[in-house]
Order: C-alpha cells, then structure tokens, then sequence
C-alpha cells in the first residue's frame, strides 16, 4: 500500500467501525426508543382511603418493569389496574375502564386472553404494605404506541381481581389511583 491509500484506509476503517456501531443499536432497539426511559405514578387516595404509593415503570432492552410499593392498605388482595384515561378525579371514576388496547376480554395477566392493562393483584401484609413487581414486552413507555403505558390511570381497587367478571374483574370499589407520566 502507498503513503497516500494509508489514509483512505484509515478513514474508511472509522467509518465502517461507526456504521457497524450504529447498525447494532439500531438493530437492538428497532423503534428507536431510548433504554432508561422512566415513568411513574404516584398513588393517593380516593375520598375516605388511606392508600399511597409509587408504580415505577422502567424500560430496558425492550421490556417494561413495574415496581409497586403500597401503604395505607387493608390487609389482603386487593387488585391493581392501568385504565384508560388520565384523570383520578372523582374518586377515579374519571379514570374510566380498564386500558385495552387490543380490544381483549378481560382475564388473567399471562393467559391470554387479558387486558394489558391487567395487571392482577397484591397482597397486603398486617401493616398494610404491599409490593409487586412485573416484567413484560407487552408495554413501552413514551413512544405513543399502542403500547404505551404513559399517560393513563394506574389503578388500586379495595377487593381482589376475580379474572373471569367482565369487563372488569369485579375488582370493587377504586381506593387509589395515580397517573402515569414519563420522567423528565
């Protein structure tokens, strides 16, 4: 090789190595959603509860993971929801049905079919605390798919999800409620 095809060979080594660096991502992440994106709804409660809390979605090599931590509870199962829209006024109410994206029966988290917005339930302990955690490749956040848990209701409701009601698993009455919004 000549002095003077070094450096175009140098040159097209970079961008080869650049294009190979940008086919890998784009290749992992075909949306071009960001890994890292946060979202989070914080829980109060409806008139007359005491129920608090934190769902914190994370969104990492193409899966969604739920962290939920509840207080204030009665001891027990209680069920826990996305709905619709984002609005917990009226007690929730405003909140609507259950997020359905497609259009499923409602059912079981995990045997199809069920809503995505299905989440299931969660035991409260004698202090009334309880956590739950989820991973799935049925949401994203912030990408304004269909799959997109942003910007509606999470919902916690004061009797456990039957999985065969519809359309809404004759969860009772909602007792808390946060909207899920993106993190900055």
């Amino acid at each position: 090789m000549t002095k003077k095809g070094h450096p175009f060979a140098v040159l097209g080594a970079c961008v080869l190595a650049v294009l190979c660096g940008c086919s890998d991502d784009v290749a992992e992440n075909p949306e071009g959603v960001k890994d890292g994106a946060r979202a989070t709804a914080e829980i109060t409660p409806s008139t007359g509860q005491t129920v608090t809390g934190t769902a914190v979605f994370t969104e990492e090599n193409g899966l969604v993971r739920l962290n939920l931590h509840l207080n204030g509870l009665v001891p027990g199962v209680h069920a826990v929801h996305i709905h619709e829209m984002p609005d917990c006024g009226m007690d929730g109410n405003n909140a609507m049905g259950h997020w359905n994206p497609t259009n499923e029966a409602h059912g079981e988290w995990g045997r199809p079919p069920f809503h995505r917005g299905d989440i299931g339930n969660v035991k409260a302990d004698m202090m009334g605390q309880a956590s739950f955690a989820l991973r799935t490749d049925l949401w994203t956040l912030g990408d304004e798919s269909t799959t997109d848990v942003v910007n509606h209701a999470f919902m916690v409701h004061a009797d456990p999800d039957d999985f065969i009601s519809q359309p809404s698993g004759n969860a009772g009455a909602r007792i808390g409620c946060g909207v899920i919004k993106l993190n900055p």
